[in-house]
């Protein structure tokens, strides 16, 4: 399973891949933990505490299972004042709201309103324009698959230590970014590779899907996710910062170690402008609405088995053995033999990552408030998924 995160050296998908099990045993940590009633989860709680030991601040998590809802938390929240992490904490989910906008575009498909097949030129003309005949191969179902080829803004190295590194992130934060802003970074660089050709992540693919959303329906992309998916299952602490800067309550700090040269140095990134990661990473939501959301999904209540079908056909994923990518989902088998599908979030100050059950019976959302630790959250995947194995 790969934890891709947004780099603060701006290369996109720079992930951990941990293929073996971590084996924790022992009672939980004594480090902010929530302690668990429930024995089936004794095994991840100690491997969220063992994250916390290795140096992540804090985690939440909410489990799902026959059993019943398990919630938890471990570390601190606010490293200048102690308070703990809180099992209602809202974050900012950053690519899983990828997951989101392709709902909403398999949707629209069922509604014969596009082709997943149809050029993006069709829906989005001129803007690639520039790229030639790559430009105008690139399919709506490339972008959600991540198979077009297009450069990933996050990996130019401009826009990386303007806004993901170092004095850059702190100065520039507050700024309102638009989406044809972000990505004309992107169509600045040649294609990597012809549409098609192979699977590589691109957060330009997700903001395009969302331009496309918004020139379909006529309205905010907002308001397409908020109509067709929030309000349907009630899962109101998600919501859309727009050019707010601040998190709603309840909350916690996210922190970042912005400056290569200075690795023991912390920085509270917490407040930054929602349009930064607009239609590919402004989601705020909770552990418990990307359970209910992920269980509908798997379960067929937001798409007719087609869309689910087309969504759950994947690619392989040459940058991580073992995972292939459907549309912007990702399967995932571990090593007990349990088949996963999830997708993770990585940006400045946080990594999150929701994981599911092919049927939505049994599942996972755990975040962290700092952009480092990766290589600690398959473990606690593993323990979740795999308790004997733990």
């Amino acid at each position: 399973m790969a934890v891709r995160k947004r780099s603060r050296t701006g290369m996109a998908g720079l992930a951990i891949l941990v293929t073996t099990v971590t084996v924790f045993t022992g009672s939980a940590q004594a480090s902010g933990g929530v302690a668990s009633t429930v024995v089936e989860h004794r095994a991840t709680q100690t491997a969220m505490d063992a994250a916390v030991k290795a140096g992540v601040p804090g985690v939440t998590v909410e489990a799902r299972d026959a059993d019943g809802v398990w919630k938890s938390a471990s570390g601190v929240g606010d490293l200048r004042t102690g308070a703990p992490r809180g099992r209602n904490d809202r974050f900012r989910v950053s690519s899983i709201t990828d997951t989101f906008v392709a709902t909403v575009l398999l949707q629209m498909e069922a509604e014969k309103r596009l082709d997943l097949d149809d050029p993006v030129a069709r829906h989005l003309p001129g803007l690639l324009s520039g790229l030639g005949k790559p430009g105008r191969d690139i399919t709506v179902r490339q972008l959600l698959n991540h198979t077009s080829g297009l450069f990933d803004y996050l990996a130019d190295p401009g826009y990386g230590e303007t806004y993901l590194a170092g004095e850059g992130y702190l100065q520039h934060r507050f700024d309102t970014l638009t989406a044809e802003q972000r990505v004309r970074v992107a169509l600045a660089h040649a294609p990597l590779f012809a549409p098609g050709a192979r699977h590589s992540f691109s957060t330009t693919n997700d903001v395009l899907a969302a331009l496309i959303v918004e020139k379909i329906a006529g309205r905010s992309y907002e308001d397409e996710v908020r109509d067709r998916i929030i309000e349907p299952l009630g899962i109101r602490a998600t919501s859309f910062p727009g050019n707010r800067v601040r998190l709603p309550r309840p909350s916690s700090r996210a922190y970042s170690r912005l400056f290569a040269s200075q690795p023991d140095r912390i920085d509270d990134v917490t407040e930054v402008n929602g349009s930064q990661n607009w239609g590919s990473g402004d989601i705020v939501s909770t552990t418990a609405d990307l359970n209910r959301f992920y269980a509908a999904l798997m379960r067929g209540k937001l798409l007719p088995p087609r869309q689910l079908k087309e969504m759950k056909t994947t690619n392989d994923n040459p940058d991580f053995p073992g995972a292939s990518y459907g549309l912007d989902i990702e399967r995932f088998q571990l090593s007990c033999g349990t088949t996963v599908w999830y997708h993770d979030g990585g940006m400045v100050g946080w990594l999150t990552l929701a994981a599911t059950t092919e049927d939505g019976r049994h599942q996972l959302t755990l975040d962290y408030n700092a952009d480092w630790g990766a290589e600690t959250v398959l473990p606690i995947v593993n323990a979740e998924f795999c308790p004997a194995s733990s």
